[in-house]
């Protein structure tokens, strides 16, 4: 490992971080929401006073919302999808359910929630306003963020977030490798 600012690398799965270099510091959070956003402040917290140019790197999987989608992407945007946001809004609650992310592609968007997406509809009304899904981001950008450390997302689609879904355990170990691939040139 070569470059010199300190981060921590989430993912929440060991197959998604397969060949993530030993040298680097890895966290392992589970799947989901709860899961990412605890890990992740548990870790920050145990290590005291961040320096300011810490990051944390998220890499994992997402599902593509729209066909055209495929292959590595570093989203500019992660949103929490499943939260209420417009009925908490309209009962006067200010609802934060956007991060954006100043290192990544802002014409990406990723939907991050706790549902995994296979059905047609719900994939149809998510891809009006994101491209990518997944189960951790917003989660890991939301502790990151609030523990004062910058943020990057890196996904690989999986799948197409339809039923084709299921078969992520076949393809996981392919994005792993592209993971693990752009990490090493990121961090040389």
């Amino acid at each position: 490992m070569t470059r010199g600012t300190p981060l921590l690398v989430v993912s929440a799965t060991k197959a998604e971080a397969r060949y993530v270099p030993t040298t680097v510091p890895l966290l392992i959070t589970g799947i989901g929401k709860v899961a990412a956003a605890t890990a992740v402040a548990a870790s920050l917290a145990s290590m005291g006073e961040l320096p300011p140019d810490f990051e944390v790197v998220n890499i994992g999987t997402a599902g593509a919302l729209r066909d055209e989608v495929s292959g590595l992407h570093q989203p500019g945007l992660v949103i929490n999808h499943d939260l209420s946001s417009d009925v908490l809004r309209g009962l006067g609650v200010e609802v934060h359910d956007e991060i954006p992310l100043n290192d990544g592609d802002a014409d990406v968007v990723l939907a991050t929630g706790d549902t995994f997406v296979a059905d047609p509809v719900v994939r149809q009304a998510l891809a009006l306003r994101a491209a990518l899904v997944d189960m951790e981001g917003f989660a890991v950008a939301w502790a990151a963020t609030r523990a004062g450390a910058r943020v990057r997302l890196v996904k690989h689609i999986s799948d197409s977030a339809d039923s084709a879904a299921v078969s992520w355990p076949e393809v996981v170990d392919h994005c792993a490798g592209v993971l693990g691939e752009w990490l090493r040139d990121y961090l040389s």
